[in-house]
């Protein structure tokens, strides 16, 4: 089986001091990666912070969980992405979506296309993004993208280029991330009415069956090659796991019972021991290696990282 590994999504700091800290915490915890979203919100610019993130550690993993396909045109990420390869040692993950806010499109006066345009234009974007950073001169032309005889410089540190790393919930999302990714990453979340209403009913174990089947299905030969991740929304130290399950499936987990949270990827709840027991269960099942979880829940995990990563 593949081993464990973790990574935990920072989304802040007011200074420089503090974030290196923050850096250097999840080093320290055992955490393999670091993470940044991609929103028009009070939180760091990914690209820099990551930059200097990997300033600040030695051995972390930078990543971004996950970049707004729409936010960059791909000829320019590609060239920062290389360049954030090289200036931490080839340390970079390259974490893409479709975008799902409607409100930050409105922001930036943007168009907010369907979901089916945006899974498209991505599926473009990252054929032109790989080629480039594996060393290609690219013409192209798509629907969405048009590349005339272009390189990029630096070339990555890793080859043949960093990982490329899509993740999501809907299946036209996933079925891309089966094609194209080397990570593929599970959430479980559905956006609804232009990302204002988050939906969780598809945390279902049954779902997650549904869900990684296709990805299965649609890899094919190249599955055994893919690392699957899971976004864990919720991480509860407790001795009492039923009635802490109870309590999490109110308000908008009101839709799942209980036991459907217990035995979701995108929950840990328990003791460190129950906790490592459903990652080893959940990893059988479903082949998910790769656990990250957001910053609040970082020391909570951190026992559970302590005993599983590398293994």
């Amino acid at each position: 089986m593949t081993p464990f590994r973790f990574g935990v999504n920072v989304r802040t700091a007011a200074s420089w001091a503090e974030w290196a800290d923050k850096a250097r915490k999840v080093e320290a915890l055992g955490y393999a990666v670091l993470l940044v979203p991609d929103h028009l919100a009070e939180l760091l610019a990914p690209l820099p912070a990551l930059a200097a993130a990997a300033a600040a550690t030695t051995r972390l993993r930078v990543g971004t969980a996950v970049l707004n396909n729409d936010f960059r045109h791909p000829a320019l990420l590609a060239r920062e992405a290389a360049t954030l390869d090289v200036l931490s040692d080839g340390r970079l993950e390259l974490g893409l979506g479709a975008g799902h806010m409607q409100s930050e499109y409105e922001q930036a006066g943007l168009a907010f296309d369907s979901g089916a345009t945006r899974v498209e234009r991505l599926g473009e974007a990252v054929v032109i993004l790989k080629r480039l950073l594996e060393g290609e001169s690219v013409t192209f032309a798509g629907r969405h993208y048009r590349v005339t005889g272009h390189s990029i410089h630096p070339r990555p540190v890793q080859r043949p280029r960093p990982p490329v790393f899509i993740g999501g919930n809907a299946p036209r999302l996933l079925t891309l991330a089966a094609r194209e990714a080397d990570i593929v990453g599970l959430t479980g979340i559905a956006f609804r009415h232009g990302g204002k209403e988050p939906d969780v009913s598809d945390f279902r174990a049954a779902v997650v069956d549904e869900r990684v089947r296709l990805v299965r299905e649609t890899a094919a030969e190249r599955f055994d090659r893919l690392e699957l991740t899971a976004l864990v929304q919720r991480v509860v130290v407790t001795d009492d796991r039923r009635k802490a399950a109870e309590e999490l499936a109110t308000g908008r987990w009101a839709r799942l019972t209980p036991d459907e949270i217990l035995a979701s990827p995108y929950a840990l709840v328990g003791t460190a021991d129950q906790m490592v027991d459903d990652l080893r269960v959940r990893r059988e099942r479903w082949g998910i290696s790769y656990v990250m979880t957001h910053e609040p829940f970082m020391d909570a995990l951190a026992p559970v990282v302590a005993r599983l990563a590398g293994r």
